[in-house]
């Protein structure tokens, strides 16, 4: 099964002036009254992913982050390593918020995982209905022997 992308990050060196570059460009509302500054993203439109703009930290690079919704990071980070990716931020848990880590791939893109519940696949329309006939078929045939029978 794949893992949804999820959210969306801007790492900026001077992350005021990028929310605003940001929301006069694209006519995003942006929230960053909280204690960390953390710049939440509002599209103002019901489609796409959510998303936010944040000031750069630690080795963590400047630039977009994209993150994929896995139901176990760590197992995730060990994979991405073990495919020779290295680790940026190892799994890290934000009480009441989100367990996370980041990760470099081999091509140097910066690539997050957020843990969170994975879904069943929808199953496609044409084959509930291609199932439904043939019980419904089989229903009719079995009928008929009934019937046939007596």
């Amino acid at each position: 099964m794949g893992a949804p992308v999820v959210h969306f990050e801007i790492n900026a060196k001077d992350s005021k002036r990028t929310q605003e570059f940001y929301s006069n460009l694209l006519g995003w509302t942006i929230n960053s009254n909280n204690p960390m500054g953390y710049g939440l993203v509002d599209t103002g439109v019901k489609t796409g992913i959510s998303g936010g703009i944040t000031q750069k930290q630690g080795n963590i690079p400047a630039g977009p982050t994209f993150y994929a919704q896995v139901a176990d990071p760590q197992s995730y980070l060990d994979r991405a390593v073990s495919m020779g990716a290295s680790v940026v931020l190892p799994v890290t848990v934000m009480p009441n918020m989100a367990t996370y880590a980041i990760f470099a791939d081999p091509e140097g893109n910066v690539v997050g995982l957020v843990k969170g519940p994975q879904t069943v696949q929808k199953t496609a329309r044409t084959r509930t209905t291609t199932t439904r006939r043939k019980t419904t078929t089989s229903a009719r045939t079995r009928g008929r022997k009934t019937r046939s029978r007596r």
